[in-house]
């Protein structure tokens, strides 16, 4: 695992990205092409509580003219808030609890980056981008360094093509470090969608919509999703809908 982009300079590699949509993902991506690596973006649908994030990840490989693939799996087994509906997310939780949410998704990340692996060998890419950071890898398991580290030795034992890296550039940073990098980089994060709900606009009571406002906040700015919000109720089409009512 890597996380020095002085160490993977090289224009036009390949490189292959696990790209959610969210604002994670989206900085991981936009920091690989700032390097110049030819990106190939992987995109899950498994079956989670919505779609929004894979619509925000399409636009995001679309605007960037990037290769991508969707791969439709699910995980029926998991005692997930993502993946079962009869399991509730979490709303208004005390984000400073060291323990694992009902979020998690057991196994997720060692079976996309598997994916990823493969992808990798295939396009002969030798880097695999992918957001994990520090809020993550508190509460997640399978973001945590030792297991990248980890996964890439047990991976590559089993490539035809070996020394393919896990590149985690983003491992040691909190979301208003990532969200800053990400303006640094252009991110449109008017595109990106980080709310476990997936109604119309973010619930603001989740952990992920919890920790976005907070990072926003503390850069003494409006995430633009809400703003979004604060639009559309104000607007004098959404007024005469509701004075029709």
């Amino acid at each position: 695992m890597d996380k020095r982009p002085q160490r993977y300079r090289h224009d036009k590699e390949k490189g292959v990205i696990l790209l959610s949509g969210g604002i994670d993902s989206a900085t991981t991506f936009y920091f690989a092409k700032k390097y110049g690596y030819r990106l190939f973006a992987l995109i899950f649908d498994y079956q989670q509580r919505h779609k929004k994030e894979i619509e925000c990840a399409k636009r995001i490989a679309y605007m960037n003219k990037a290769l991508y693939h969707i791969v439709r799996t699910d995980f029926p087994w998991t005692k997930s808030s993502l993946t079962q509906r009869d399991i509730k997310v979490p709303l208004n939780r005390d984000l400073h609890k060291k323990e694992i949410p009902l979020t998690y998704v057991a196994g997720r990340n060692i079976i996309f980056l598997s994916y990823a692996f493969s992808l990798a060998e295939s396009v002969a890419a030798k880097k695999i981008f992918i957001g994990a950071h520090t809020l993550d890898y508190s509460g997640y398991p399978d973001c945590r360094p030792d297991f990248f580290q980890l996964f890439q030795s047990a991976a590559n034992a089993g490539l035809k093509y070996k020394g393919i890296e896990i590149i985690v550039p983003l491992i040691n940073k909190n979301k208003k470090e990532i969200i800053k990098m990400g303006l640094d980089l252009g991110v449109p994060f008017e595109y990106t969608w980080s709310c476990y709900q997936g109604g119309r606009f973010p619930c603001q009571k989740c952990d992920s919509c919890r920790f976005r406002m907070q990072a926003f906040r503390e850069l003494r700015m409006y995430d633009p999703l809400l703003k979004k919000r604060e639009y559309k109720k104000s607007s004098p089409q959404e007024t005469k809908s509701k004075d029709a009512g």
